[in-house]
């Protein structure tokens, strides 16, 4: 899926590099984090992030993109300061956001994650609720012991997102049980899961680094568009996405009867397709066998879904948000370097297979 147009004047940005530099730069600082943590939550949450086996040997996991490590460490740069000066706020996103992943997937009942089973799975229900509270303490902690105005600042800012991505996660599984979401629900619910975290990873090092509220404000902006234009991808991978890449089933969003945005687009979009889906999917909700569905029974729904139009409409959506999220860094004074690299993760986010 192609991006919006890319300005003749935008040079060109290393993007795996700036990734590597936002986890180069991150994972130390989040291991001693973790490394405080009592055992066994420290050994769990090493699992989770792929530092260790099942076993407890060493190993080197897939610790997943790294897109917000690097938001947090490039925002820090909006002001003059060097990217360390972000570092606390990469390593606070870093541990919300798995705080999150890990009470999502006992939530979501999901067996994999980055090719390899999940906490829960491994460790059980407890330790996966256990450890993702510790994780969210951690990351006020990372922050606090600054001891300055401007981790202050950007501890609000975290809370206020950890907030919306926890209302959110409420809505998304509130959904499932609902015949009908609408479009506007829907978006709303993904604002509040991904838009949010991603807002505050892309002004975290910005506030950091001292900028005013109004800057802030628009880099935030920015990253909560990136962020609904990452779910709407998310979204189509979650159906259609290769299980080599994404790590997870085939379907796997279908299974879960998520009212992704391909689902409630084409549910809202008319026309037999869409009629037919919306059958399907309510017999679905009443079904006794729905976990025994066989593939070809989960392809039948996604095809549905394509005909009816909502695989089109979401990638058309994910370009929309993906432009709008451009437009907001036009009211934020920053080194040309750093508005194309802030450009240059977005076409990333828009164009990817995981």
């Amino acid at each position: 899926m192609p991006p919006a147009s890319t300005p003749a004047r935008r040079t060109a940005v290393d993007v795996t590099a700036l990734l590597e530099r936002g986890r180069t730069l991150a994972t130390p600082v989040l291991r001693t984090a973790v490394d405080r943590l009592a055992p066994p939550m420290d050994t769990v949450a090493a699992y989770h992030f792929g530092w260790i086996d099942a076993a407890g040997n060493p190993a080197d996991g897939d610790g997943g993109k790294a897109v917000r490590p690097a938001l947090a460490v490039l925002s820090a740069e909006v002001t003059g300061a060097r990217p360390e000066v972000g570092v606390p706020g990469a390593v606070a996103v870093e541990l919300v956001h798995n705080f999150s992943l890990l009470h999502d997937d006992l939530m979501d009942g999901d067996e994999q994650r980055r090719h390899r089973d999940t906490v829960w799975k491994v460790h059980g229900p407890a330790q996966a609720i256990l450890v993702g509270d510790a994780l969210f303490a951690l990351a006020n902690e990372v922050l606090l012991e600054l001891g300055t105005v401007e981790a202050g600042r950007a501890t609000r800012r975290l809370t206020a997102a950890s907030r919306a991505l926890i209302d959110g996660q409420a809505q998304d599984i509130s959904y499932e049980h609902r015949d009908r979401v609408s479009v506007e629900e829907c978006l709303e619910m993904e604002g509040n899961k991904t838009g949010a975290l991603l807002a505050a990873s892309s002004s975290i090092g910005a506030v950091l680094g001292g900028a005013d509220d109004a800057t802030a404000d628009a880099l935030e902006k920015y990253g909560y568009h990136l962020g609904l234009s990452f779910q709407a991808v998310d979204d189509l991978l979650g159906i259609w996405g290769d299980p080599e890449a994404t790590g997870k089933q085939t379907w796997s969003d279908l299974r879960q009867r998520k009212k992704s945005l391909p689902v409630v687009a084409a549910l809202a979009a008319g026309g037999a397709a869409s009629e037919k889906l919306g059958e399907m999917l309510a017999a679905d909700a009443k079904s006794t066998d729905f976990e025994n569905f066989s593939e070809e029974e989960f392809a039948a729904r996604a095809a549905l879904i394509e005909e009816a139009g909502g695989r089109d409409w979401t990638a058309e959506e994910a370009r929309r948000q993906h432009t709008v999220a451009l437009e907001a860094l036009d009211a934020v004074d920053m080194p040309g370097r750093v508005r194309d690299a802030f450009a240059a993760l977005a076409d990333f986010v828009v164009v990817r297979k995981r």
